[in-house]
């Protein structure tokens, strides 16, 4: 049977965490939105003003509307150029790159949110994205859990996770081989659905 218009939209969205956000279950759109205020909310404690920010994996560019009451530049990377067309028309100051053309070591803010488990080449974008941290500045990962919890979680949303590769435990683990951990929370608290932690780089 063939898939609907809106089902065809669904599935073409569903990565991108799009139906997350503006989910018809109050809790499940809730928690997505407290992994991106958690998110800089962590970035915020390592450089409280930050002049640059790359925001990897940005979908529609959530968190590109905080970083526009911190008045921070604000770039990012996303593969769907649907995306991209709707994260340009609600921020046109956001420049899209992508990790060949970021620069090295010049952003205060690096953020992965909820984007590297869905590559099996986590370990190396991580290095990638580390390399973009200028001194002084953090990475910021989030990622699920995949516990029982969150998988229940999942099905009672509707979300298939197949496109999910890993865990947040994997690519923290990836993460400790070349960069230092600062802060680390769960969401929800007693209910670790979503890992995020603060990293930045060891002393040399």
């Amino acid at each position: 049977m063939e898939l609907t218009g809106a089902q065809h939209a669904f599935a073409d969205w569903e990565e991108s965490c799009v139906p997350s956000y503006c989910h018809p279950n109050p809790l499940a759109a809730a928690v997505s939105w407290m992994r991106v205020f958690e998110a800089a909310k962590l970035a915020g404690k390592v450089q409280p003003a930050p002049g640059r920010v790359l925001d990897f994996g940005s979908s529609v560019g959530e968190l590109g509307h905080i970083v526009a009451d911190l008045e921070a530049r604000y770039d990012y990377i996303e593969q769907s150029d649907r995306a991209s067309q709707f994260l340009q028309s609600r921020l046109p100051d956001a420049r899209r790159t992508t990790l060949i053309e970021a620069p090295d070591r010049s952003y205060d803010w690096v953020l992965a949110i909820d984007a590297l488990e869905h590559n099996d080449n986590y370990a190396r974008l991580l290095e990638e994205l580390a390399e973009k941290v200028a001194n002084g500045g953090v990475l910021v990962l989030s990622g699920p859990t995949e516990n029982r919890l969150y998988r229940l979680g999942r099905r009672i949303a509707r979300f298939s996770g197949a496109y999910h590769k890993t865990t947040i435990y994997q690519i923290e683990q990836a993460a400790e081989s070349r960069l230092r951990l600062l802060h680390r929370t769960t969401i929800l608290p007693g209910f670790p659905l979503f890992r995020i932690s603060a990293w930045t780089s060891p002393p040399s």
